[in-house]
């Protein structure tokens, strides 16, 4: 397997910023916003998305993450379960929730994240964000915020690498 780099950390950085202001025109500033980032790589995505929000609009953003896999339609036996404790259950009645993840692909890991959050109560609005976009949609889902559009075979996969767990911030196409 040999792996290409598509975004080095410029770049994605640069993405982040981007679907930071779009939040923000969206969201007509961050009143009523919390993010969640699907665990692993979403929720740190997240947590930068909610920093730069910080720094350009001086609010502080709620964060969540949340844990999809006992929502996922290839789970046979399902406990319901988020794998939050308490200090990380924020309330998203009412709210305008921003779901972020790192790549949207089929559409099935959304979908598993739309069911868990509706599980947890009901937002005002869902949003959308995703570091890569690169299509072979399974369920009509599409993403509010894309950092980039990568174009990708069946075949192929998207490794985005963060620098919170692999020490570098890259997205790369692994053939």
């Amino acid at each position: 397997m040999t792996n290409k780099e598509v975004l080095d950390n410029a770049s994605l950085q640069r993405a982040l910023t981007r679907i930071t202001y779009e939040i923000i025109e969206r969201n007509k500033g961050g009143q009523d916003l919390v993010l969640v980032g699907i665990k692993t790589r979403g929720e740190f995505l997240a947590h930068r998305i909610a920093n730069r929000l910080e720094q350009l609009e001086g609010v502080k953003i709620p964060v969540m993450a949340i844990d999809i896999t006992n929502f996922r339609d290839d789970v046979l036996n399902h406990d319901d379960s988020l794998g939050l404790n308490d200090e990380e259950k924020t309330n998203i009645a009412d709210k305008n929730i921003v779901l972020i993840d790192d790549v949207l692909f089929t559409g099935r890991t959304i979908r598993a994240a739309l069911d868990a959050l509706i599980h947890i109560g009901r937002p005002n609005t869902i949003a959308l964000a995703v570091l890569v976009d690169r299509g072979h949609r399974e369920l009509p889902i599409r993403a509010d915020f894309v950092g980039k559009n990568i174009p990708t075979a069946q075949n192929e996969k998207i490794k985005v690498l963060v620098q919170e767990i692999d020490g570098r911030d890259a997205v790369e196409i692994v053939h």
